[in-house]
């Protein structure tokens, strides 16, 4: 009798410790999200206009290690002001863990620690299109600028449109002289007056010694991208330089080797000046002879790794003129 009564007390013993168990130390039902290995670093760059799809995707299939990965990876979208359009249209994509518009329109809000933190933890970064002038004053030397190589760095994908792309050459276009960008007569003109450049924002492994112009085609743009490089050179920044200029409703893909692919409507174009200017002063036109040129069309590769020896056109420009249709 004694020893069942001592049974039947072990039991209920049993039973009341097991139940205090799961109540301090419930199981856990959240999902963490664990950061992936990432297989990049890769760009898209974006000529302006409506943006190439096909592009973003490549971005996140590149860094999450292919389009049947099971991989889904963090996307961001950067921008100065604006709306976050891009959100639905991103998170519809395959690989998409979660997608975010940062809209960072200061210098306090670029260095905030919690923006540092989200930025970092992504796999993904774009640039919306906007006033690269404002994105460089307000974001340059913060710690968002440290975020953004962050992702960079651990092999993920650094992508823009527009002035997003534009920021992404080792020399800069900033815009910051005037209120609207110059164009194409002016800078020919003058390849001084109202134009300035900025230096050591980003300076990604492909992409050094470049200066990237978007809007191309559509704004006639090769005389001021032949001003800019020209300016490099003159001003003994680089013995040469590259331009990287990209159409509208065009992108150009640059994989983790080195090689620059063209998709979408347009046609992305390479233009090398690799001797000093014969003018390139204040106040008189430009006069520069012999630039190369490659015209890319979509579909068509470029290697950043190695400028081509063959496969370039010949334009001169003498006394802010043309000597022959440069496109």
């Amino acid at each position: 009798m004694v020893n069942h009564i001592i049974n039947r007390l072990k039991a209920n013993l049993r039973r009341y410790f097991t139940g205090m168990s799961k109540d301090v130390r419930p199981p856990s039902t959240k999902i963490t999200y664990k950061l992936p290995t990432l297989t990049g670093p890769v760009h898209n760059l974006g000529g302006g206009g409506p943006d190439v799809d096909d592009a973003i995707q490549w971005m996140i299939n590149q860094v999450r290690g292919g389009s049947n990965s099971n991989t889904k990876v963090n996307v961001l979208v950067i921008r100065a002001a604006g709306n976050d359009d891009y959100n639905q249209l991103i998170y519809r994509m395959r690989g998409v863990n979660y997608v975010e518009t940062l809209i960072i329109s200061n210098r306090q809000e670029a260095n905030r620690t919690d923006i540092f933190d989200k930025v970092r933890n992504a796999g993904v970064i774009f640039f919306a299109g906007g006033d690269q002038c404002e994105y460089i004053r307000n974001w340059k030397n913060s710690k968002l600028e440290v975020a953004v190589k962050a992702v960079y760095d651990k092999g993920g994908a650094i992508g823009g449109t527009s002035a997003g792309a534009m920021i992404q050459s080792e020399y800069v276009y900033d815009s910051c002289a005037c209120k609207d960008s110059i164009e194409t007569n002016e800078a020919l003109e003058d390849p001084y007056r109202n134009i300035t450049f900025t230096y050591n924002l980003f300076q990604w492994k492909y992409l050094r010694r470049t200066i990237i112009d978007t809007h191309f085609d559509e704004r006639k743009r090769m005389g001021r991208i032949m001003v800019f490089i020209a300016r490099q050179i003159q001003d003994g920044i680089s013995a040469n330089a590259l331009g990287i200029a990209i159409s509208e409703e065009t992108s150009l893909l640059v994989d983790k080797n080195g090689i620059a692919k063209v998709i979408g409507r347009g046609s992305a174009y390479f233009v090398l000046g690799d001797h000093p200017p014969e003018i390139c002063q204040p106040g008189s036109p430009l006069t520069y002879y012999d630039y190369k040129i490659w015209r890319v069309p979509r579909g068509e590769t470029f290697d950043l790794n190695k400028i081509p020896s063959k496969g370039y056109y010949v334009r001169s420009v003498k006394r802010g003129r043309f000597d022959c249709d440069p496109y």
